[in-house]
Protein backbone atom coordinates (compact mmCIF):
# COMPACT_ATOMS: atom_id res chain seq x y z
CA UNK A 1 0.00 0.00 0.00
CA UNK A 2 1.27 3.47 -0.81
CA UNK A 3 1.50 6.27 1.70
CA UNK A 4 -1.56 8.47 2.01
CA UNK A 5 -1.16 12.24 1.72
CA UNK A 6 -3.27 13.45 4.63
CA UNK A 7 -4.96 16.82 4.27
CA UNK A 8 -7.55 18.61 6.37
CA UNK A 9 -10.15 17.35 3.86
CA UNK A 10 -9.40 13.62 4.21
CA UNK A 11 -7.86 13.45 7.70
CA UNK A 12 -11.01 12.62 9.63
CA UNK A 13 -12.14 9.76 7.37
CA UNK A 14 -8.68 8.34 6.58
CA UNK A 15 -6.98 8.74 9.98
CA UNK A 16 -9.35 9.50 12.84
CA UNK A 17 -12.02 7.01 11.79
CA UNK A 18 -9.57 4.28 10.72
CA UNK A 19 -10.23 0.84 12.14
CA UNK A 20 -6.48 0.06 12.05
CA UNK A 21 -3.54 1.97 13.59
CA UNK A 22 -2.31 4.93 11.54
CA UNK A 23 1.33 6.03 11.29
CA UNK A 24 1.63 9.72 10.41
CA UNK A 25 4.90 11.34 9.32
CA UNK A 26 4.82 15.13 9.81
CA UNK A 27 7.46 16.52 7.45
CA UNK A 28 8.56 19.38 5.17
CA UNK A 29 10.38 19.15 1.83
CA UNK A 30 13.18 21.42 3.08
CA UNK A 31 13.91 19.32 6.20
CA UNK A 32 17.07 17.17 5.99
CA UNK A 33 16.14 14.64 8.70
CA UNK A 34 12.67 14.36 7.11
CA UNK A 35 14.31 13.31 3.83
CA UNK A 36 16.12 10.56 5.76
CA UNK A 37 12.89 9.25 7.33
CA UNK A 38 10.65 9.49 4.23
CA UNK A 39 12.08 6.44 2.39
CA UNK A 40 11.73 4.36 5.55
CA UNK A 41 8.10 5.43 5.98
CA UNK A 42 7.41 4.64 2.30
CA UNK A 43 9.06 1.22 2.70
CA UNK A 44 6.90 0.43 5.73
CA UNK A 45 3.80 1.43 3.75
CA UNK A 46 4.84 -0.70 0.75
CA UNK A 47 5.38 -3.77 2.93
CA UNK A 48 1.78 -3.58 4.02
CA UNK A 49 0.52 -4.64 7.37
CA UNK A 50 -2.47 -4.16 9.57
CA UNK A 51 -2.05 -0.38 9.62
CA UNK A 52 -2.21 2.73 7.43
CA UNK A 53 0.75 4.96 6.70
CA UNK A 54 0.50 8.58 5.69
CA UNK A 55 2.26 11.90 5.61
CA UNK A 56 1.38 15.48 6.46
CA UNK A 57 3.33 18.35 4.92
CA UNK A 58 3.47 20.87 7.78
CA UNK A 59 3.82 23.77 5.32
CA UNK A 60 0.62 22.80 3.49
CA UNK A 61 -1.39 21.67 6.52
CA UNK A 62 -0.25 23.82 9.45
CA UNK A 63 -3.61 23.35 11.18
CA UNK A 64 -3.03 19.58 11.47
CA UNK A 65 0.49 20.12 12.78
CA UNK A 66 -0.85 22.59 15.34
CA UNK A 67 -3.63 20.17 16.35
CA UNK A 68 -1.00 17.65 17.45
CA UNK A 69 1.45 20.18 18.87
CA UNK A 70 4.12 19.46 16.28
CA UNK A 71 6.95 21.90 16.99
CA UNK A 72 9.85 19.99 15.41
CA UNK A 73 10.04 17.75 12.37
CA UNK A 74 10.11 14.98 11.55
CA UNK A 75 7.47 13.99 14.08
CA UNK A 76 5.99 10.51 13.88
CA UNK A 77 2.62 9.83 15.49
CA UNK A 78 0.66 6.60 15.73
CA UNK A 79 -3.10 6.98 16.10
CA UNK A 80 -5.21 4.14 17.47
CA UNK A 81 -8.96 4.62 17.58
CA UNK A 82 -8.44 8.29 16.70
CA UNK A 83 -6.15 8.97 19.67
CA UNK A 84 -2.39 9.40 19.91
CA UNK A 85 -0.88 6.10 21.06
CA UNK A 86 2.78 6.83 20.29
CA UNK A 87 4.76 9.93 19.35
CA UNK A 88 8.44 10.45 18.46
CA UNK A 89 10.39 13.49 17.32
CA UNK A 90 13.46 13.22 15.10
CA UNK A 91 14.83 10.63 12.72
CA UNK A 92 14.16 7.02 13.66
CA UNK A 93 15.27 3.67 12.29
CA UNK A 94 12.85 1.34 10.55
CA UNK A 95 12.88 -0.96 13.59
CA UNK A 96 12.05 1.92 15.95
CA UNK A 97 9.17 3.02 13.74
CA UNK A 98 7.78 -0.51 13.46
CA UNK A 99 7.93 -0.83 17.27
CA UNK A 100 5.73 2.26 17.51
CA UNK A 101 3.04 0.43 15.54
CA UNK A 102 2.92 -2.55 17.92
Amino acid sequence: MATIKFTKENFETEALKSDVPVLIDFYADWCGPCRMVSPIVEQIAAEGGNYKVGTIDVDRSPELAARYGVMSIPTLIVLKDGKVAQQAVGARSKQQILQMLQ
